[in-house]
């Protein structure tokens, strides 16, 4: 357990990271001890400051909700992060890689709140009667930890990689089975260095697919992982409020991305949605 000193450098750390967009080393290995307890109130910490500066919260995220992402950041359960409305994206405006540290993006199945959500005690049948709409979404996660180094307590701490999301139109969720919502992502257009068109070695632009998944890839179902975040985040006491995004985990495992090359994933029962990259 961190001193309250001790946590507000390590959110102080964490905002100077990103703000000049230069990584820094696992607080795991600056602060021994740190836990998800710490983490959790070093990521307020972070919120709060940014409330303070007019920020709104728009939602919240569950991160690392899939067995493939769990194996790809080498930790073994779900975290948590806020949504601010600051890093909602559109489809139709290029998102400049420069701007982060290491972005990647995830392939979501959304959920618009139509009504607050209980606390303690939320279930899935709770998460359905409160959702307006389930939506196609892209996330984009970001790491101001050098590498992607990251153990649980240092993705929390950093609000669980929160960076930016773009979401489509969506639908009623009692009109599909989200369990068996499929999803592909694909990439398409040229990367940086690529020859020109119609030049040797050109491959032109085939598009390619990069992952597919199943939305009972989150928690065996995504609606289980709104409901663990609401009874999770219910102790820290914080509500999902009618009007939210929540972000229940990637369906996918998470890529990186590269200048000038679109990101598209497709939904069965919910369409597409995309981003851009320059």
């Amino acid at each position: 357990m961190l001193s309250d000193r001790h946590r507000r450098e390590a959110a102080e750390i964490l905002y100077a990271a990103e703000r000049r967009r230069a990584p820094v080393r696992p607080l795991t290995d600056r602060y021994e001890g740190i836990d998800a307890r710490d983490a959790y109130e070093i990521q307020l910490l972070g919120i709060r400051r940014r409330r303070a500066e007019g920020a709104v919260v728009t939602g919240h995220k569950v991160g690392l909700s899939s067995p493939v992402m769990q194996a790809m950041m080498g930790v073994d359960e779900p975290d948590y992060g806020h949504l601010l409305d600051g890093m909602e994206l559109r489809e139709d405006t290029p998102v400049p890689v420069a701007a982060y540290c290491a972005p990647r993006i995830e392939v979501e199945i959304g959920f618009v709140l139509g009504a607050d959500l209980p606390g303690e005690g939320c279930t899935e049948v709770d998460v359905l009667a409160a959702t307006e709409r389930v939506v196609p979404a892209l996330e984009l996660i970001d790491s101001r930890i050098a590498d992607w180094r990251i153990s649980l307590a240092d993705t929390i701490a950093d609000n669980a990689s929160s960076a930016g999301y773009v979401v489509g139109e969506g639908r009623d969720p009692r009109e599909l089975d989200l369990k068996a919502v499929e999803v592909s992502l694909h990439e398409h257009g040229r990367a940086p260095g690529a020859p020109a068109p119609g030049a040797p070695g050109d491959p032109g632009d085939r598009g390619r697919i990069l992952a597919t998944g199943r939305g009972d890839a989150v928690l065996g179902d995504p609606a289980t992982a709104v409901a663990w975040l609401a009874r999770t985040i219910a102790r820290f006491g914080v509500p999902l409020r009618k009007g939210h995004l929540v972000l229940p985990g990637s369906c996918t495992r998470a890529v990186d991305v590269a200048a000038g090359r679109t990101y598209t994933a497709d939904f069965t029962g919910l369409g597409p949605v995309s981003l851009t990259f320059s």
